[in-house]
């Protein structure tokens, strides 16, 4: 599968190295042309990719920032702040992440990744361990910094769309409590104690709470 074929097939929702450099002053990452001696083949056959188009991202992980720093979140989160009257979209003021091994540690390789543009509607209000039940084959729950870097890099392709808009979306990750992980920017017409996207731990089921998968 070439760029080119992938590109034509999943339009809008194809987030290529071409896409990232033209947003990578916004998302301060490496130019993704030169991070190796070229871009990764694209492992998803043009028909797997003709039936899930619309529903899904395909985007190339970037693992580095543009000084070469690991790109987590934590590095995501000095990018972006956390004060939505400098800059939107922004970080959630919050830091008990700070120190987690998921958002100081963790990046995305250097390959393409496919994520789902919105939850399942059968998995809002679900427990993790109920939503494994529900997976199809190559279905995984995605990383925090996949659904973080997916997220930015969307809303600066798009032109401002939000993903996952009214959801959270649960993660592969752990705290170290083995609490696990969900994301998103949950949207609020008041904008009250709303603005970021917020990175969470599983303390409470509510339900806004679903499934965005990643294929493997």
């Amino acid at each position: 599968m070439t760029i080119i074929e992938a590109k034509k097939i999943m339009g809008k929702n194809f987030i290529g190295p071409d896409e990232l450099k033209k947003i990578s002053s916004k998302l301060r990452i490496a130019n993704p042309f030169k991070i190796k001696n070229r871009v990764p083949n694209i492992n998803f056959s043009s028909g797997f990719l003709k039936k899930i188009h619309k529903d899904y991202i395909l985007i190339l992980g970037i693992p580095k920032n543009d000084k070469g720093e690991k790109l987590t979140i934590n590095k995501m989160r000095s990018i972006f702040g956390w004060n939505p009257e400098r800059l939107e979209p922004c970080f959630y003021n919050q830091d008990w992440y700070l120190k987690e091994k998921f958002a100081n540690g963790r990046t995305l390789d250097f390959k393409w990744y496919l994520i789902k543009k919105s939850v399942n509607r059968n998995s809002r209000g679900q427990r993790p361990d109920e939503i494994l039940k529900l997976f199809k084959k190559q279905e995984n729950f995605p990383t925090a910094i996949l659904a973080a870097f997916t997220f930015f890099a969307y809303y600066f392709h798009t032109n401002g769309k939000i993903l996952w808009k009214h959801d959270f979306i649960w993660c592969s990750d752990k705290d170290k409590n083995g609490d696990m992980i969900y994301v998103g920017r949950y949207y609020a017409p008041q904008k009250i104690n709303k603005n970021g996207f917020n990175v969470h731990r599983h303390l409470s089921i509510r339900s806004c709470y679903g499934f965005a998968p990643e294929i493997k």
